[in-house]
Order: structure tokens, then sequence, then C-alpha cells
């Protein structure tokens, strides 16, 4: 079995994906869930151990031989965010049992998990697979479950964020087919490994560097980097609580990760940052996206919409330590995709028990909930530390190598905007901190602490967030390897 390890990773939840639907019950539609989900979280681990063991794993499908033949690729960085996409949705499918009962009505709640695995299985996908053409295939049906999964929310807004969504998420993949097809035009191979040989032979072409643009406009698209994340605040507002948890931990994790192998893997270093010189504009960019996203993010009163402005200034931290070019600027960047899917899953997760029992997340109701509901805020108020960046939180850790690659090129002002977005991470976590621990409680409302179904995946997140934080030495060293892997090129 461990021979085939990277295919079942993929085929064991892409099976179990229709079951999921056809069972018909609800618990038993999640048992299959949780099941492909746990699966895939054990394969993954199972996986960045081999890597780490044994080197690159190269597993060839149907037998037949790259660059004809379609290969799945697992270096470190590929099981590092495989492992990330399959533990949030572990969790995730724990925590998505309660919260769906209550969100979801009982003959759409199959559909949910069926297309709840896919997008699991979409994710996985794209992060182990070796062939650029498969990454497409990959990328839609990630994206054609999570387009579903939005529009199953209760508020009837959650049909127009998923339109939207699909909408931009269709342009995105529209770009990134084009600039497939343009090198394999060029090249004649879809093989990542090929590709990556045969591209410099062609790199004068203008072909080429067309091709490098359709990519990444395509792939920031998808990542939601300003000014492209219009997508993003609706759909992480109106999704049910357990999709806007899972998807704001995996689905730009991945992209971002996509974005890193087309860069590094297939481009290379030179083409992509001496030659076009990318980090020209990614740095603006993500700069950018840190100031205003959280500046934007102090103004909101519905808190999930405040967290997905966070997170489209997090995504800025990402991509701003890509942008340095450097094995530790992209430590920084790897580090953080792990990093940032625990606490802003928790923070999600927490938001989830809120609108369980209050109904809305807004902060017109949410006064005097640090009384009424303690666990629950208490693991608002630990994430919140840790998307401030607060010492011995996993936060303070991605925030600590992205300072120290800032000041390695003498970047001192980028440094500055890294401390200066901690700052108004407070400013917006301590907006709704002092609404439910200093606010007066509405008297006709009695509320009670959200259900151990909802809280123990939230603390679980929690916990870790502070446990990687304390120690941080396996997650560093892993990303810090990722990062020399990928800039060394492939062998």
């Amino acid at each position: 079995m461990s021979e085939n390890l990277p295919a079942l990773l993929i085929v064991v939840p892409l099976i179990l994906a229709p079951v999921a639907a056809l069972v018909g019950r609800r618990d038993l539609s999640w048992a299959v869930a949780a099941a492909a989900c746990w699966w895939a979280f054990g394969a993954a681990l199972a996986l960045l151990r081999r890597v780490q063991a044994e080197g690159v794993i190269r597993y060839e499908l149907g037998g037949w031989a790259p660059p004809i033949g379609i290969e799945y690729r697992v270096d470190l960085a590929s099981a590092f965010v495989a492992l990330i996409v399959a533990t949030i949705g572990a969790v995730t499918v724990v925590y998505a049992r309660t919260s769906i009962a209550q969100e979801i009505t009982e003959d759409r709640a199959p559909l949910f998990y069926a297309a709840y695995i896919l997008c699991l299985t979409g994710l996985m996908g794209i992060a182990i697979t070796g062939d650029v053409f498969n990454v497409f295939v990959f990328l839609e049906i990630s994206s054609l479950s999570a387009y579903a999964l939005i529009a199953l929310g209760h508020d009837r807004r959650a049909l127009t964020a998923a339109y939207q969504y699909l909408i931009m998420g269709s342009v995105g993949a529209t770009f990134i087919v084009i600039g497939i097809g343009l090198m394999y035009v060029m090249t004649g191979t879809l093989n990542m490994v090929d590709l990556a040989e045969r591209l410099p032979a062609v790199a004068d072409n203008r072909t080429i560097p067309v091709a490098f643009a359709f990519l990444t406009v395509g792939v920031t698209l998808k990542l939601a980097l300003f000014p492209l994340h219009l997508w993003l605040p609706n759909a992480y507002t109106y999704a049910p609580s357990a999709v806007t948890a899972f998807m704001a931990s995996t689905a730009t994790k991945v992209s971002v990760y996509l974005l890193l192998r087309f860069f590094f893997t297939v481009f290379g270093f030179d083409f992509a940052w001496v030659g076009m010189e990318l980090h020209r504009v990614l740095m603006p960019l993500s700069v950018v996206a840190i100031l205003a996203m959280s500046l934007v993010a102090i103004y909101q009163t519905n808190v999930k919409r405040l967290l997905a402005f966070s997170s489209v200034a997090q995504i800025g931290y990402m991509m701003l330590g890509i942008s340095f070019g450097s094995v530790l600027g992209v430590t920084a960047g790897i580090l953080h995709l792990f990093n940032h899917a625990l606490m802003k899953g928790a923070l999600f997760m927490a938001m989830g028990c809120v609108m369980y029992r209050v109904g809305s997340v807004s902060t017109d109701r949410m006064a005097g909930l640090g009384k009424a509901m303690p666990w629950t805020m208490a693991a608002f108020v630990l994430a919140g530390l840790s998307l401030i960046g607060v010492p011995l939180t996993v936060g303070f850790v991605s925030k600590w190598y992205l300072v120290q690659a800032a000041l390695e090129q003498g970047q001192w002002a980028v440094a500055g905007v890294v401390m200066v977005g901690s700052l108004m991470a407070l400013v917006y976590i301590w907006k709704v901190v002092e609404v439910a621990y200093f606010g007066e409680p509405d008297p006709d409302h009695e509320l009670r602490e959200a259900p151990l179904g909802l809280l123990v995946p939230t603390w679980i997140l929690v916990i870790a967030s502070f446990w990687f934080g304390i120690d941080a030495t396996t997650t560093a060293e892993v990303a810090t390897a990722a990062a020399e892997t990928l800039l060394r090129g492939l062998p």
C-alpha cells in the first residue's frame, strides 16, 4: 500500500464522494466524509514522513512513464501543503457534523458532504501532481465543489457570493489554462520536470513571457491577492460556518503553493525573478494588501466579513515573504501557509459557535458573550493573539521570519509594514473582544455555551496554534527544506 500511497491519497476520497451523496442520510453521509478526511490525513502524514526519509517520491499513473503519462511528484513542499489541507479537512469535518445539522436541511446534507470531499480531493491533487494540465483538472474539481458549498449557505446572499466567485474563478481558471496551453505549444509537454528542462531553450520567444503573465494573473486571482480579491469577502461571509473555516484555511493556501510551483519549479528563479522581475509587482501589492485590507477590516461590523478582509491581508504576508526570493523569505511564506491555516480556522470556527447560538456574527449581537459563551470567546481571543503575532503563538513565528527576511535584504520599511500590520490586527481583534467582554448583554436573550461538537475542533486548532508557536522546530525545518528545494529547482 505504501508504494501506491500518492494515488490512494486521491483515489480513496474520490470514490467515497459519490458514496456520501448516495447513502441518503445525514449521519451516514457524515460518517463517509469523516472516513475520507481522516484517511487523507493519515496518508498525507505518511507521505510527508516518507519524503523526509527517502527524498522526492515519483509515481507513474497507470504505468505510463512521464512525460507521456501523468506523474504524481511529491517533494517536501507538496507533501507539506497536502498535510495542511488534510489536517484542516479532518478537523473541520468533525466540526461540520453539529454545524451543518443546523445550517443545512436534511435532504441537502449528503450533497454537502459529497462536495466537501471533492473539494478536499481537488486541493490535495493540486499539491501532489507533477503535470500542469492535471493541475487545471484538480483546480476545477476543487473550484466547482467550492461554488456549491458556498451556495448552500442559509442566507440568500450566499447564492450571489457563489455566483460572483464562479465568475471570477472561471476567469482565473481560463487565464491558467491559456498559460498552460501556450507552454504546451512551445514545448510539446505538460510534465513539470520536462517543462523545466525545455523552457530555457525557448525562453527568448515572446510566447513564454505571455504564458507567464497569464499564469500569474490566473493564480493570483485564485489566491485572492489584492486587488484580485473581490470574490473572497462575500464568499467567506455568507458560506456555511464549516465551509468558511475549511476554505479560509486551505483554498488560498493551495493557490499560493501553485504560484510557488509554477514560478520556482517550472519557470525557474532566474526567469521569474531576474528576467521578469516579478518581485517588483508582488512586493508593492503585498504591502498594500497588508495595510489596506487591515484598515478595511477595522471598520467591519460583521465579524466573518472582518476576518475575510483580514485573510486578504494575511495572504499579503505570504506573498511578501515569497517576493523576497530568498530562502528565508520563501520559508516565511511557506511557514505562514501552515500557521495561518491554524489560527484563521480557529477564528472562523469560533464565529461558527456564535452563529450556532446567536444566529448572527454581527458585533451588535455579541455584547456580553464573554460571560455567556466563555469557552467560545476564549478560543477567539487566543486565536486572535496568534493573528496579531504575540510571542508563543504561530503568528509570531511567521512574522519573526518575515522581519528577518526583510532585514536580510535591508528592507527596513517593509519590516515596519509587518509591525504596523500587527498593530492593525490588534485594533480589529480588540474591537470584537471589547464588545464581547465589556458590552451589556441583551436581557431578553438567554444564551449558553456552544456544544462540544463545535468547541472541541475549535480548541484543537487553538492549542495547535500555541503548540507550534512554542515549539516551531518541526514546521520551520520542513518549511526551510521546502524553500531550499523550490529555489534549487528540479533535479
